[in-house]
C-alpha cells in the first residue's frame, strides 16, 4: 500500500472508530468520509470497516472457505477502483464483502455502476438477496 493510501486508512480508521463511539452505523460513517476522501463505495466501506486490503482478503476467504484462488489483494483493488479503471466486481465478491463491511451489497456501488449489472443482478444486490 503507497504511504498516501495507508495514511488515508489510518485517517478513516480513527474517524470511524470515533463516529462509532457516537452511535453512527457503518453505512452513515461510509458517506461521512465519502465527504473526504473522492473514491468508490468499495473503497470507502473498507476503510470504514478499518481493514487493509490484506485483511479483508483474508476475512473473504474465511466466509467463502476458500484460499488463494477466490480473490487476492489485488484483484480487491481492482474492483475499488472500478468503473474508472479496473476489474467489475461479481454479485458474488459483493455478497461476500457486503456481510465483511456490514452493510448491503448495493451500497458498495453508486447507482451508474449498480446500472452496469443484469436487472435481475440489480435487484438482487439491492435487496441484499444472497
Amino acid at each position: 500500500m503507497c504511504s498516501t493510501g495507508y495514511q488515508t486508512l489510518l485517517d478513516c480508521r480513527r474517524r470511524s472508530r470515533y463516529l462509532r463511539q457516537h452511535g453512527f452505523t457503518l453505512d452513515q460513517i461510509a458517506v461521512i468520509l465519502a465527504l473526504d476522501h473522492p473514491v468508490t463505495p468499495l473503497r470507502l466501506y473498507r476503510h470504514a470497516a478499518g481493514l487493509t486490503a490484506a485483511q479483508a482478503v483474508a476475512a473473504f476467504h474465511r466466509l467463502a472457505d476458500t484460499t488463494g484462488a477466490g480473490l487476492r489483494e489485488s484483484r480487491l483493488y481492482e474492483h475499488e477502483t472500478w468503473p474508472e479503471a479496473g476489474r467489475r466486481p461479481s454479485v458474488h465478491a459483493l455478497r461476500l464483502l457486503a456481510r465483511i463491511y456490514g452493510t448491503q451489497p448495493g451500497h458498495l456501488l453508486t447507482p451508474a455502476m449498480l446500472a452496469t449489472y443484469t436487472p435481475r443482478d440489480q435487484h438482487s444486490l439491492s435487496r441484499g438477496d444472497g
